[in-house]
């Protein structure tokens, strides 16, 4: 009898991504296989990761939900599975609203899925268990990594900020964080399995050891990750203004292998605004911290989150944002276009803007970015820079006979093929020639190639792959890979 399969819906941002991995890897570890790619819903476990944070979240949750309803009439055993964000918060009304849906879990018990799943099974009712606290650190679970070469590593959940337009504290709950020795402990297990780049991940990362009492345990980690042999790329995600010390910019300046690269959040330039929104830090604060990263590592690249249009902004509030994203000229941004959560604060301000001028400021903010990202990624024709080769990064790559990869500040770069063979995971030396606003080109002949660990890892998976039974792939979807900051996962959901 052929294995059951699952198939993993993700909406939202890294967290979800990286707790994804562990749902994948908990139904592998009882038995269960992948789906093929592209199996929309014909599987035997169908599981939803979702997010609150989006606008419409619960419409296009319920959407999706009802057009698995009638393949669920016709496959008789197959069960559908609702969890994350938008799970902990509507717990009361999801099986109300879509009764054929077998299991509701919340944020803080994916480990209780395959459980809950049988239980559904046998009890031939809808299992609905959402954990108010965490009952296992989510690392400490199995896992499915969707990258041979580069992994996420979760060091805290939760938040304890209380930004007005944010609702993952409610979901997500009091910042909770692991201990050092257990964090260097996966990181170099990881890396003993060919793992060459890690992204440190934390709904507000860098507050890291406000629940162990130390203030500077996040500089100290990343000191720490300097020291893994065979540790090639450190990254972080995503950090807020507010916790962004000193200490944390001499770590990045002085750990080789912490990459020159930083995302943080902005939201508004208008220290009115940030004030509304409850953010405890104002625009010369947050410039401040740009012009001190610039001058401690000046090939840094910056990104940012922002949000156009919260309640009560003016057009003068507005040109504080665009005054700011002019002096902090990020490599990129994303933009978002004000709308209301339900359950934060910010649904129910007074002021709320009109769609049409809030669409007219985002227009705006984006044009000016566009320009600012082009003129940026200019600087760097004629550099020579290393780009680790990805999975999947360069939809036209097919095409135009070319490879895609990230430099350290994790640009994205389209290289020419070289003529040795070359796999995800290996290093490869460029000469950039060319600039686009959203990627660089780098057109001549490849310099050098380095052939690593993670691309021996990757060509093992590989091979291991294709002898499984039918039905299980390997493929690194887009929104899965941990190096880049995917424009469908926002980083830290966007609400950092």
């Amino acid at each position: 009898m052929s294995a059951k399969t699952y198939e993993v819906r993700t909406y939202g941002c890294q967290m979800n991504v990286h707790d994804s991995e562990r749902l994948s890897g908990l139904l592998e570890d009882a038995g269960y296989v992948r789906a093929p790619e592209g199996a929309d819903g014909d599987a035997d476990v169908v599981v939803f990761n979702t997010c609150a944070v989006r606008e419409n979240a619960d419409n296009k949750l319920y959407g999706n939900l009802g057009r698995l309803a009638p393949m669920k009439t016709r496959r008789p055993g197959m069960q559908i599975a609702v969890g994350g964000c938008l799970a902990q918060k509507d717990r009361d009304t999801i099986v109300t609203r879509a009764p054929w849906v077998d299991v509701v879990f919340g944020t803080h018990n994916i480990g209780k899925l395959p459980v809950l799943l049988e239980r559904a099974r046998v009890q031939e009712e809808a299992q609905v268990e959402i954990a108010e606290s965490l009952e296992a650190f989510p690392s400490t679970l199995p896992t499915r990594r969707e990258s041979a070469y580069a992994a996420w590593v979760s060091i805290s959940v939760g938040c304890n900020n209380t930004c007005t337009f944010c609702i993952v504290p409610a979901l997500r709950g009091k910042e909770k964080d692991r201990r050092p020795g257990d964090i260097l402990a996966e990181i170099e297990a990881l890396v003993a399995e060919g793992v060459s780049e890690i992204t440190l991940l934390g709904q507000n990362v860098n507050a890291y050891g406000s629940d162990i009492g130390d203030r500077e345990a996040f500089s100290k980690l990343l000191r720490a990750c300097g020291a893994i042999e065979g540790l090639e790329r450190v990254r972080f995600t995503s950090p807020h203004p507010r916790d962004f010390t000193d200490d944390v910019i001499a770590a990045m300046a002085e750990t080789p292998n912490v990459m020159p690269q930083l995302h943080m959040p902005l939201q508004s330039g208008s220290d009115t605004v940030l004030k509304a929104m409850r953010r405890s830090y104002r625009q010369e604060r947050f410039l401040g911290i740009i012009e001190k990263v610039r001058a401690a590592i000046p090939h840094a690249a910056i990104s940012t989150d922002i949000i156009v249009g919260f309640p009560g902004e003016t057009e003068e509030d507005f040109e504080q944002t665009m005054h700011t994203v002019r002096e902090a000229r990020f490599a990129n941004a994303f933009t978002f276009q004000y709308s209301k959560r339900p359950g934060t604060p910010a649904a129910t301000m007074d002021g709320q803007i009109p769609k049409e001028v809030v669409q007219d400021r985002y227009m705006r903010l984006v044009a000016l970015q566009e320009e600012i990202s082009w003129e940026e990624n200019k600087k760097q024709v004629g550099r020579t820079l290393e780009v680790m080769v990805a999975e999947g990064e360069g939809r036209k790559d097919g095409a135009t006979h070319r490879l895609s990869g990230r430099a350290p500040d994790n640009r994205l770069v389209h290289f020419t093929r070289p003529d040795a063979g070359v796999r995800p995971g290996d290093v490869v030396t460029v000469e950039i020639t060319y600039a686009a606003p959203h990627h660089l080109l780098a057109e001549g002949a490849v310099q050098a190639v380095r052939r690593t660990r993670s691309g021996d890892a990757w060509e093992k998976r590989n091979a291991a792959e294709a002898v499984k039974p039918a039905g299980v792939m390997l493929g690194l979807p887009g929104i899965g890979a941990p190096a880049p900051l995917p424009a469908a996962a926002a980083p830290g959901c966007g609400c950092d």
